[in-house]
């Protein structure tokens, strides 16, 4: 009896619309099947978001088919039925004897899928970028008499301009990032340690908003005094205390689609160095997204801000923000000067102004926005605020 599958994130076509655009790009590239292995591009394509990249897998993308095929680990494949929006047909199991097999892994029944289907002398496209160097050499010997080409950033670029339904499901997850930092004031107290405050805003973000939960969870990160010149650090088994200072980054989390979300709380008054920052950075952020309209450049979004964060007196050395969606951070354009990408409508980024100074001083604000043509257009809708506790 076939296993009952579980409702589509997106419709058919919106999928069949993503295909369309990188087997447009594969022609032009004169590739005949695409093997895609990042995780977050596989989500992309398909709607598959389970944890199996962790093995070798990949989703083989054909200019003769109109839906991919799958090849991933047999325990693997129901969840790839459940979430895909394919054809049962197109998800391959491989056995469990290429796991931890010194001699053939899940490559090979990659590569065993391509010769079955007679593209052993085509062109093929493989996105090397996170492949380990052994597993693109068993690419290159087996597959010897095709032209290979590392197409490692063809996905990544066209998922930057997103669609209309993409977009809902990011003002989805904003609104999660916004109940977490709602959440964290309520519970942000003296005498109360980082780790319970953390599982609090946790199940926040998971248990959702507006009758949407969260659908997984994402990178968390709280550094408080005396961690707050920190940015990538865990909570601690520390517990607040009066004067404390909270730097808190985060996100909601809807079907693989994140809007992350940055904010500094202070219990008690902050230091007036902390206030002018603050001052300074949601002037450079009132700026940079009046700066980001259809037709600039990443470099102008970086230059609005750090122009206007200068007149307060205080510079920032990293960069500005990053595109986001699948997974976070999507590896292409950066909010930098420098970075001459095109802005295009839809595009999506983290602008994310967290400000280390030193080994002692750290403050954060941010926030996810798509492009318009009037400028950035926020997804949160939590106030600038330096909060205080």
């Amino acid at each position: 009896m076939p296993m009952p599958r579980a409702a589509q994130v997106f419709p058919r076509p919106e999928y069949l619309r993503r295909l369309s655009a990188v087997k447009s790009e594969m022609e032009r590239r004169e590739v005949e099947v695409l093997v895609v292995t990042v995780p977050a591009n596989i989500t992309y394509l398909s709607g598959y978001t389970s944890k199996s990249g962790y093995v070798p897998q990949g989703l083989l993308v054909s200019l003769r088919e109109e839906e991919p095929s799958f090849i991933t680990r047999r325990m693997d494949a129901p969840a790839a039925l459940h979430q895909m929006f394919v054809d049962r047909s197109k998800v391959i199991g491989y056995p469990e004897a290429l796991i931890a097999n010194p001699d053939r892994d899940g490559y090979d029944a990659i590569i065993d899928v391509i010769l079955d289907k007679g593209l052993g002398r085509k062109g093929i496209g493989i996105e090397t970028k996170l492949l380990p160097t052994l597993a693109v050499e068993k690419f290159k010997s087996r597959l010897a008499d095709a032209k290979l080409l590392d197409c490692s950033n063809v996905v990544t670029w066209i998922r930057g301009e997103k669609s209309d339904l993409e977009i809902a499901i990011m003002r989805e997850a904003a609104a999660i990032s916004d109940a977490g930092m709602l959440k964290a004031k309520d519970v942000i107290r003296p005498g109360v340690r980082e780790a319970d405050a953390s599982a609090e805003i946790i199940a926040t973000l998971i248990r959702g908003a507006n009758g949407k939960p969260g659908t997984d969870a994402a990178s968390f990160f709280l550094c408080a005094t005396p961690r707050t010149s920190t940015c990538h650090i865990r909570w601690t088994e520390d517990v607040f205390r009066q004067g404390s200072q909270i730097n808190l980054e985060f996100t909601g989390v809807r079907h693989g689609y994140t809007s992350p979300l940055m904010r500094t709380l202070s219990i008690g008054r902050p230091s007036d160095q902390i206030r002018r920052l603050h001052e300074g950075e949601v002037a450079g952020l009132e700026a940079a997204l009046a700066a980001a309209k259809t037709g600039m450049m990443c470099s102008d979004v970086a230059a609005a801000f750090n122009t206007t964060l200068k007149k307060h007196g205080f510079e920032k050395e990293s960069r500005c923000g990053y595109a986001v969606g699948i997974d976070w951070t999507e590896p292409t354009a950066s909010l930098r000067e420098g970075d001459t990408t095109i802005l295009k409508s839809n595009m999506t980024f983290h602008l994310m102004l967290g400000n280390w100074i030193g080994e002692d001083i750290g403050y954060v604000i941010s926030e996810t926005f798509r492009v318009t043509d009037a400028g950035g257009e926020p997804f949160t809708k939590l106030p600038r605020e330096l909060f205080e506790i």
